[in-house]
């Protein structure tokens, strides 16, 4: 065990945590929401420091990540546990493990062998994904700073939930963050535990500092798919930059949530034509390959820039961040 960043002690040997958004008031011996961050007499642990449940090497483009050094690696990696319990969640046999078991799975690795791993592997860049990396934020902290010692990026894939303080002491050292945006406030207090504004903080402030952002809807039909929530995410990311690519994926049903069908692809085309009606540069379609939606095109002459078919790269006409054809420049991290 590890003993956690941002909290404070209070009487009685409680705790109070400001890791995420949800400032839990931990008592002696219990755990936060995300049930990974434990009070042990007075003092805040960690309990997932170094116990890696997941590693994979992956292409940036699963993450999804279209404006981040495309076609490259990432080496990905995951602790048990969130702070969030989505009923659609993909991976909750490890982010609700520690909810229902007293154990913490996981393989004690270091961060030195993490980034060697990357290294060996030839990734340029390492995510910390699968479950949600604010939870694990110390561990994560320490490989991302070796990492950038070694030229190796840093990227998460996050619910967004991460506090005003964490986000400025990890942001020095992330690359890229893909948030999700997952629907108006009622969604998130209905379906995931949490609330909005605290993730449109996140997406704000991560951009502020200048980490590239990406953002990411999994449309559900019923849930989340009216004009009015589309409308309001794409306006909202617009508001922020009009650069940041919004991707609108489909839902195929899961965990909890088994009562809807998948997304159909009319549904996502609606969501991309709102994108671009809201001004939006970059809009994506996701989990639908080979429907068209996943390529990238310049804004400025509509020249077919990147040609995709699921995660897979079969053209690629930007050069040095530019637009070939007219030298638009594309935003994004390049290389």
């Amino acid at each position: 065990m590890k003993e956690a960043l941002f909290y404070e002690k209070l009487d009685d040997n409680k705790v109070r945590c400001f890791l995420c958004a949800h400032n839990c008031l931990i008592r002696e011996d219990k755990r936060g929401i995300c049930h990974v961050r434990k009070n042990i007499d007075g003092v805040l642990y960690s309990l997932v420091y170094g116990k890696v449940v997941s590693t994979n090497i992956d292409p940036i483009e699963k993450k999804p990540l279209f404006h981040f050094l495309p076609g490259s690696t990432s080496f990905s990696i995951a602790t048990v546990g969130c702070n969030f319990h989505c009923d659609h969640c993909q991976n909750s046999e490890i982010s609700q493990y520690p909810k229902e078991h007293e154990d913490i799975l996981g393989k004690p690795v270091t961060p030195y062998e993490i980034v060697s791993a990357a290294e060996k592997n030839g990734c340029e860049s390492i995510s910390y994904t699968y479950t949600e990396p604010t939870i694990f934020l110390e561990f994560a902290y320490d490989c991302a700073r070796l990492a950038h010692e070694k030229g190796i990026k840093n990227v998460f894939v996050s619910n967004g939930y991460t506090s005003t303080e964490a986000t400025r002491f990890i942001a020095p050292y992330l690359d890229g963050n893909n948030i999700d945006l997952k629907g108006n406030d009622d969604f998130y207090k209905k379906i995931c535990g949490a609330r909005l504004e605290p993730v449109k903080e996140t997406i704000r402030l991560m951009k502020e500092l200048g980490v590239w952002v990406e953002v990411t809807t999994l449309i559900i039909p019923d849930y989340n798919d009216s004009d009015e929530d589309l409308r309001e995410i794409a306006g909202f990311i617009a508001s922020v930059d009009r650069s940041v690519p919004w991707h609108v994926s489909q839902f195929y049903p899961t965990y909890k949530l088994t009562d809807k069908p998948r997304t159909p692809v009319k549904t996502l085309r609606r969501a991309r034509e709102i994108g671009i009606e809201a001004g939006l540069k970059y809009v994506y379609e996701g989990n639908v390959p080979g429907e068209g939606g996943e390529n990238t095109y310049c804004p400025d002459c509509k020249e077919l820039l990147i040609n995709r078919f699921g995660f897979r790269i079969s053209e690629k006409r930007v050069k040095e961040g530019k637009c070939t054809k007219c030298g638009y420049r594309i935003e994004g991290i390049w290389k």
